[in-house]
């Protein structure tokens, strides 16, 4: 799973976390998301870095196409950002085996309910080794 710094890194910067999200466009590794994700990341796109509203719309719906939408029904309270907790049940909820992220309150914690939490460096070493 890729929480939202890493697709808009992925999509706005380039870099590895475009080559991660190439491998999932490629089929070359699972690509787990939820609804509220999606929708954050369209915002994101939206308010933050001016992206018109068609663009974030159709890159929303490009994500959702490739990927394992979750809905999770319970979000348990686990960090201060209720959108990192969302994070962690959908992660929970597609059994997802990495959280892939840059934000340091989900990889203080390191794993989740056995999901560990890495950085896109992190990521791209496990998938070479």
């Amino acid at each position: 799973m890729f929480d939202t710094n890493v697709l808009v890194s992925g999509i706005l910067y380039g870099g590895l976390p475009e080559d991660l999200l190439g491998r999932a466009f490629r089929g070359e590794i699972e690509f787990v998301t939820s609804d509220v994700l999606l929708d954050e990341l369209e915002r994101v796109l939206r308010e933050r870095f001016g992206r018109p509203a068609a663009a974030t719309r159709a890159v929303r719906d490009e994500l959702a196409g490739i990927a394992d939408v979750r809905r999770p029904r319970d979000v348990q309270r686990v960090t201060r950002d209720p959108t990192d907790d969302h994070v962690l049940a959908a992660a929970a909820d597609g059994r997802v085996d990495h959280i892939v992220t840059g934000d340091q309150d989900l990889l203080v914690l390191g794993s989740y309910h056995g999901i560990t939490v890495v950085t896109p460096r992190q990521l791209a070493d496990l998938l070479e080794g």
